[in-house]
């Protein structure tokens, strides 16, 4: 049985030019509404970005002000309309064309991304991706978000832990993309561990797959 090779993907910064979180918020709730919730949690999303305060606390206070309540079959709609623009005009060309070379490959790709599942599986069908892991929304039995998230927030060493969930046993990261801190850890559990610059800058490849 031929032993699988496994890409896995960070998506804002790195396959994207920029953060998709406030974006998609702004457009699936208003850019006015969007701005007041932003204000009102601005101390303790300061704290988190500096350390100081918990990154998932952060996110969860956010997204309760703003999509508690929301019926997830209404935001599955912004999601389509979120990801076709973000394909459009949001990606970095460096990055689909290292896909496609992964592809070519036969490589499996994987996203794994502190941004919300309920845009970043769309976003990864229309890249054609093997999987998406995620932040998850908790959903109430009647299909409206509570406002709080499902397990912890995807980022740092829970893209590890949930990386490692969906690979089992059979399988190795032969290579991790990442920009930012909260990729650390995935890249350091990759064979070969790429830090994307801020203009999309990669390192060349060789025969072979390696790169230089």
């Amino acid at each position: 049985m031929k032993a699988r090779t496994v890409v896995a993907l960070d998506l804002d910064g790195t396959l994207t030019r920029s953060d998709t979180l406030l974006p998609f918020l702004r457009q699936a709730c208003g850019r006015r509404r969007t701005a007041l919730a932003l204000l009102a949690q601005s101390f303790l999303i300061v704290r988190s970005m500096t350390g100081t305060a918990s990154r998932h606390e952060a996110k969860e206070r956010l997204l309760a002000r703003l999509l508690r309540g929301r019926a997830v079959s209404d935001l599955e709609e912004a999601a389509v309309v979120f990801a076709d623009a973000v394909m459009a005009n949001g990606m970095r060309p460096e990055m689909l064309e290292r896909i496609e070379h992964h592809r070519r490959q036969a490589h499996e790709l994987v996203i794994v991304s502190a941004s919300p599942e309920l845009y970043v599986e769309r976003l990864g069908r229309r890249l054609g991706v093997d999987a998406v892991i995620g932040t998850r929304l908790e959903v109430e039995e009647n299909g409206c978000l509570t406002g709080r998230l499902q397990g912890l927030n995807c980022r740092g060493p829970e893209k590890v832990v949930r990386l490692r969930a969906w690979l089992g046993e059979d399988a190795t990261l032969a290579w991790a993309y990442g920009n930012s801190r909260g990729d650390r850890e995935l890249l350091a559990l990759a064979r070969h561990g790429i830090r994307v610059g801020r203009r999309g800058a990669l390192p060349p490849f060789v025969d072979g797959g390696a790169p230089l």
